[in-house]
C-alpha cells in the first residue's frame, strides 16, 4: 500500500472513530502534524527505529519538551515534509 494511501486511510478512519485511540492498529501510533492546522497520522512503530524519523522527534522535544498543544506526540514540520518523509521510510 503507499504511504499517501496508508495516510489518507488514518485520516478517514479518524473522522469515522467516535474515540481518538480505537482507529490505531496495533503496531502503529499517531502522531500530530502541521505548522498552523494539525492533522493526525498513524504511522508504524518501525519508523521509532529510524534515525531520520528520530530527527524529527528530537525537533519536537526541542520544540515543545514533553508538553505537546495537541494531547499526543506533535511533529513541527509541514504535512507535505511529513508525507515526504514517510514515503522515504515505508520504502526502506
Amino acid at each position: 500500500m503507499a504511504i499517501r494511501q496508508m495516510l489518507r486511510r488514518s485520516l478517514s478512519a479518524e473522522k469515522r472513530s467516535a474515540s481518538a485511540g480505537t482507529d490505531v492498529p496495533k503496531g502503529h501510533f499517531a502522531v500530530y502534524v502541521g505548522e498552523s492546522e494539525m492533522k493526525r497520522f498513524v504511522v508504524p512503530l518501525s519508523f521509532l527505529n529510524d534515525p531520520l524519523f528520530q530527527d524529527l522527534l528530537t525537533q519536537a522535544e526541542e520544540q515543545f519538551g514533553f508538553h505537546h498543544p495537541m494531547g499526543g506526540l506533535t511533529i513541527p514540520c509541514s504535512e507535505d515534509v511529513f508525507i515526504d518523509l514517510s514515503s522515504r521510510l515505508a520504502r526502506k
